[in-house]
């Protein structure tokens, strides 16, 4: 565990929280480690949502497949962040999508009962945890509303100038790179590869964009 203190600190659920606390809250937890190579799967669709996950190493997304076999992206979690959360706070029965290795990753994974309900010792640290879940819920839930706004628009343009501006945004300058290669960020869009390719290639000839690879720049 401690080879990751380092990450977990800059972990939202174990914000203010002191080294010594967080080795010892690990323990109260029951966290455990796991190691996924690339495109296992981590929680799948269907399957009850009860454990709350930390990337310690690699990337994973959040997936969805329909009827016909279409590939959805709902987000990504990389270093340091969190994910499946909410699924595992509402006890929901089922999972309604899949959680997949991007690259080989190493994977937390603590029962998200043991950070709902306090321990026997009544630890402070445990309230500073869940008063920082309920806070990483609140962003969660900002997040859920701009994939919203993104899947609102019509056209694979709008839909696309909205992701990019939201990204731009985030990053605090007009210049950033994005998580996903072309394919990736046509299945978070859900627009066909084929067309943002076309309207990409149609904004950096009308001066409104440069982009090269998951490097993007706004003008």
């Amino acid at each position: 565990m401690e080879r990751y203190l380092h990450i977990l600190q800059n972990c939202r659920l174990f914000h203010d929280i002191q080294d010594t606390d967080l080795l010892k809250m690990l323990h109260c937890l029951g966290a455990r480690i796991e190691h996924f190579d690339k495109k296992h799967s981590i929680f799948l669709e269907g399957k009850p949502a009860k454990y709350v996950g930390i990337v310690l190493s690699g990337s994973v997304q959040i997936i969805r497949i329909d009827y016909y076999g279409n590939r959805s992206i709902l987000s990504e979690a990389r270093q340091g962040d969190l994910f499946c959360e909410a699924f595992a706070c509402a006890e929901i029965k089922e999972m309604p999508f899949s959680v997949i290795a991007n690259e080989p990753s190493s994977i937390m994974l603590i029962d998200c009962s043991h950070i709902l309900r306090t321990c026997e010792h009544q630890c402070s640290f445990h309230h500073q945890m869940i008063f920082n879940l309920m806070k990483n819920l609140a962003a969660r839930s900002v997040e859920y509303h701009q994939k919203l706004e993104i899947a609102s628009k019509r056209t694979t343009r709008d839909k696309l100038l909205a992701y990019l501006t939201i990204q731009a945004e985030k990053a605090g300058s007009n210049c950033f790179t994005i998580p996903f290669d072309r394919q990736e960020l046509a299945d978070y869009l859900d627009v066909d590869r084929s067309g943002l390719s076309v309207e990409i290639s149609k904004l950096q000839k009308a001066g409104n964009l440069r982009s090269r690879k998951n490097y993007f720049e706004l003008l």
